[in-house]
């Protein structure tokens, strides 16, 4: 006998008398939605044949079909598998930070899809919704890689909390085993000779164990032993008193979500709950319109004791003949019983079971196409009912999923190396899932208002567009549509891509100021042949030197204005002054201008482009 596992023992019989009066009302809720999953509550030990009586107990299948769809509204809505609902992220980080943490969170949703999270999470979901909480423990697959979960039952699970803010950090789970698997799991000397006698002929014999996981109070960070961990484990077979494995944890192992907890104590209650007496009704409404319905079928009859007719012994049926003394003396009697009664009660109760179960909201609407504003409409409505479920789920469910999985992948060395300035940043877990942005959809349609107000009153007032900082809005738009991080770029992209459009745009505009420059001087070509502005000098023209308009009504306005036109005149005017031909002089001036002009770009921005003549 191990002191340390009678302890255990202890504690986990306190605690199940601790919950022993909650267990009712579970069972209750489980019998009108789901008579098998609640076996094991208040010693009710069900199988799928025994089961049957509970079930054939349920008249109408509304209470099941609404939680079937909450169930399935939570997991698509919370932890999709087609979508990517997790990311990581910190403030204030370099690019090749966020780039790590990027690729770490998609590994990580990759894997949790790729094990058994999809079917063991639906039924985690189904017991939340029925009871009020789940148990879903996360492990390392040790025999396949990955992760393994297992979802396990609520009436083996007992649950407390050391935290002030009452998230469940200790478990103790009573479970069963064959002495086969008792073997196999602990090895033939880790078990009690009993277990060890019963595994030679009588493998299939069951015996309890207990698992017990709760925080150490000393315990070593990143400790190299499993028994020196944060979260001890130890798995206790109970009718030996001795603990069969000690072990630990890094994390909490365990994730135990309430949808609304009970005041005082550590368990919760789910909608099931707030929809029970409708629940009640409703089967006993359809019980009276069976009978009613049975009466109404068959009928029923009034019969005279006239002496000839034996009213006790007489069957009323097809092909029958009935000897009487007259036609009055049995003759059918009215039931009095109106459906339509029952039929408006069921359709009232039926409705207030899917408004308590949000069915009403989540299931497809009839009708014709929803416009835009019916959409807006309905998705807000949603996002109230189940935004504080959310919030709590976050806390009490994602938070502690994510930093499980993150922890056994970045371990298993399952992540690229970190880099160096990752070794000391903190980083939070941000969720995309469906359900997290339909909580910053308000944030989108508050934006979409702005811009179309702010469109109308540019109309008016241009200037009041620079209130907007389209920018951060649009990157706000992107993160709460769950827009993928690799479509937005980032800053420093944005920066450096409007820097070379402006600086493109720049060159354009010098390029089409040297080409009107060009254009002017050719048209004063054109327009000066034929005249002469001076004596003839070797068969030449001596030319008067006039600096053309075009150069002038584009460099007087500039910096330094007055000086470039001198300059420019000096150099017209003395590449004018020579022999030859009045075309020839002026190319000469124009040349030389056009020098100028391309040495003092050249001395402005580094640039020089080849300009032909």
């Amino acid at each position: 006998m191990d002191e340390l596992a009678v302890k255990l023992i202890k504690r986990a019989d306190a605690l199940k008398s601790h919950r022993q009066r909650h267990e009712s009302v579970w069972l209750e809720c489980y019998d009108y939605t789901y008579p098998l999953r609640g076996a094991g509550f208040a010693a009710d030990v069900l199988d799928a044949q025994s089961a049957k009586s509970k079930v054939a107990k349920l008249l109408d299948g509304t209470a099941t079909d609404s939680a079937r769809m909450l169930a399935s509204a939570l997991m698509s809505g919370m932890t999709p598998a087609n979508a990517q609902w997790l990311n990581l992220d910190s403030e204030a980080l370099a690019d090749e930070d966020k780039a790590w943490l990027s690729t770490c969170a998609t590994l990580v949703w990759e894997n949790i899809h790729a094990a058994n999270f999809d079917a063991e999470g639906y039924e985690a979901n189904l017991d939340v919704v029925r009871a009020g909480w789940f148990v879903l423990y996360i492990d390392e697959n040790r025999e396949e890689g990955g992760y393994m979960f297992q979802q396990w039952p609520l009436s083996q699970c007992y649950v407390a909390s050391t935290r002030k803010d009452g998230i469940v950090d200790t478990i103790y789970r009573c479970y069963q085993m064959t002495a086969e698997q008792a073997i196999a799991e602990f090895g033939e000397q880790g078990v009690s000779e009993k277990i060890r006698r019963a595994a030679k002929d009588k493998l299939d014999d069951r015996f309890d164990f207990l698992h017990a996981i709760f925080p150490r109070t000393n315990y070593v960070v990143n400790a190299r032993l499993a028994k020196h961990l944060r979260f001890a484990s130890f798995h206790v077979e109970r009718q030996g008193k001795r603990i069969v494995r000690e072990s630990g944890y890094h994390e909490f192992p365990v994730c135990v979500p309430r949808w609304m907890k009970i005041p005082g104590g550590a368990y919760g209650i789910g909608p099931v709950y707030d929809a029970l007496p409708d629940y009640k009704e409703l089967n006993e409404t359809k019980r009276m319109e069976k009978a009613a319905q049975d009466l109404a079928i068959s009928g029923m009859w009034i019969a005279e004791d006239d002496g000839v007719i034996n009213p006790y012994s007489v069957k009323v049926g097809p092909r029958r003949i009935i000897v009487a003394s007259s036609v009055n003396s049995m003759k059918p009697l009215l039931t009095g019983a109106d459906f339509q009664v029952a039929f408006t009660a069921e359709d009232r109760l039926q409705a207030s079971i899917h408004k308590i179960m949000m069915a009403d909201q989540l299931q497809p609407q009839d009708g014709p196409a929803m416009t835009a504003t019916e959409v807006h409409v309905r998705v807000a409505l949603i996002r109230q009912l189940l935004g504080p479920v959310y919030g709590r789920f976050q806390a009490e469910y994602l938070q502690p999923l994510v930093e499980r999985c993150f922890g056994i992948a970045f371990r298993a060395g399952v992540f690229p190396p970190p880099p160096d300035s990752m070794q000391t940043t903190h980083f939070n877990v941000r969720y995309i899932s469906p359900l997290a942005r339909a909580q910053k959809l308000e944030d989108v349609t508050a934006i979409e208002r702005l811009g179309a107000n702010v469109a109308q009153l540019s109309q008016v007032s241009p200037e009041v567009v620079d209130l907007v900082d389209t920018d951060e809005a649009t990157r706000v738009v992107a993160d709460a549509l769950g827009v993928p991080a690799n479509v937005i770029r980032s800053a420093a992209d944005v920066t450096s891509l409007r820097d070379q459009r402006a600086k493109a745009q720049q060159q354009q505009a010098k390029q089409q100021l040297m080409m009107q420059a060009g254009q002017g001087g050719r048209q004063r070509r054109r327009a000066g042949r034929g005249e002469r502005n001076g004596p003839k000098i070797g068969g030449g023209t001596m030319r008067k030197p006039v600096l053309p308009g075009d150069y002038k009504r584009l460099f007087e306005e500039t910096a330094g204005g007055p000086e470039v036109l001198a300059e420019l005149a000096r150099r017209f005017g003395r590449a004018v002054y020579v022999e030859g031909d009045r075309a020839t002089c002026y190319r000469a001036g124009q040349r030389a201008v056009l020098d100028f002009i391309l040495m003092r770009i050249n001395q402005a921005d580094g640039v020089y482009d080849d300009v032909d003549d």
